[in-house]
């Protein structure tokens, strides 16, 4: 990660200031100093991302699978109303790891939340679920949504015994096979962002709303792209009337994930909202060991109702 981070920098630094003569392409494991003038937007083992300017690098996660990652750029690539495009569909190694380069764009604001672009990020998926598997590379790879909750039940697992543990992996083992990624979706499989989440949408310079990361894009369920704001209105966590603007732009949208009109969207987002809620209450319990604090009053709340969905 040390050496990741200053090379990565100047990756971004090259892509936005190419010498002369230079393709700018970024191909090899060039290191070249970085200058202090780049932005360090993460630094994780998922994930390492760099700002210069308008560019941004990102370094993927050790084990991304090349050929997946390209098919994921490719459809980025061909959804620019959707999705951000990348600046090339073809990562480049550095370190070990696999980087992308992208424009940047402006995030929600988090001190805001009464500006949270919940209607875009509806209109946004609608238009994402709704884009025909057949006019995109094939084979797409699989939504990763189940695969990263299955992770965060291994993570704390791992973790070693800790008092709010035991709700948690009961409301797990109580979800069906495929959302534990033990089995394929019982749906017919739609294009899914796969992390849907409001740190997912950036706005370019027109103003215009776009998706995010493409890490776990792929083939799924699409309830499973709800199952989040679904699941923070279940526990509270998000208010009736932002769920509500969030549920009627997609239906008006035309996204499939739930029965049109006023059918009772539930029986499709059941299951996904449960294992979202499983997999956040898994990675705060992680989280809280790791740092030696006990849990807040959110991270509480996702305990409370993981035990709720155990005793149903």
């Amino acid at each position: 990660m040390t050496a990741l981070l200053p090379a990565l920098t100047a990756k971004a630094r090259h892509t936005a200031h190419p010498p002369p003569g230079s393709c700018a392409c970024g191909e090899g494991e060039g290191e070249g100093a970085a200058d202090g003038t780049g932005t360090v937007l993460a630094d994780r083992p998922d994930a390492t991302v760099v700002r210069h300017g308008d560019i941004v690098a990102k370094a993927h996660a050790q084990e991304t699978h090349p050929e997946d990652l390209a098919v994921r750029l490719t459809v980025a690539a061909r959804l620019p109303d959707t999705l951000l495009p990348p600046l090339r569909t073809t990562p480049t190694a550095l370190h070990g790891r696999l980087v992308t380069f992208w424009p940047h764009g402006a995030p929600v604001d988090r001190d805001d939340p009464d500006a949270a672009p919940w209607e875009a990020a509806a209109a946004l998926l609608a238009r994402l679920h709704g884009t025909d598997p057949a006019s995109l590379p094939h084979p797409l790879p699989a939504m990763r949504g189940p695969a990263k909750a299955a992770r965060a039940v291994a993570r704390l697992r791992a973790a070693g015994p800790h008092p709010a543990a035991p709700p948690v992996l009961r409301a797990w083992r109580a979800l069906p096979a495929w959302a534990r990624d033990e089995a394929p979706a019982p749906t017919p499989p739609r294009l899914c962002h796969g992390d849907l989440h409001l740190g997912q949408l950036v706005r370019t310079p027109d103003g215009t709303w776009l998706l995010i990361d493409v890490d776990d894009l792929g083939a799924g369920d699409p309830a499973w792209d709800l199952a989040r704001p679904a699941a923070w209105y279940a526990c509270g966590l998000l208010a009736p009337e932002e769920w509500t603007r969030f549920l009627d732009t997609y239906r008006r949208a035309g996204g499939p994930a739930v029965p049109a009109g006023g059918a009772d969207p539930w029986p499709a987002l059941d299951v996904p909202a449960r294992a979202l809620t499983v997999q956040t209450a898994a990675l705060a319990i992680t989280k809280a060991v790791a740092a030696g604090r006990p849990l807040d009053e959110i991270e509480q709340a996702l305990i409370d109702a993981c035990d709720r969905m155990s005793r149903a």
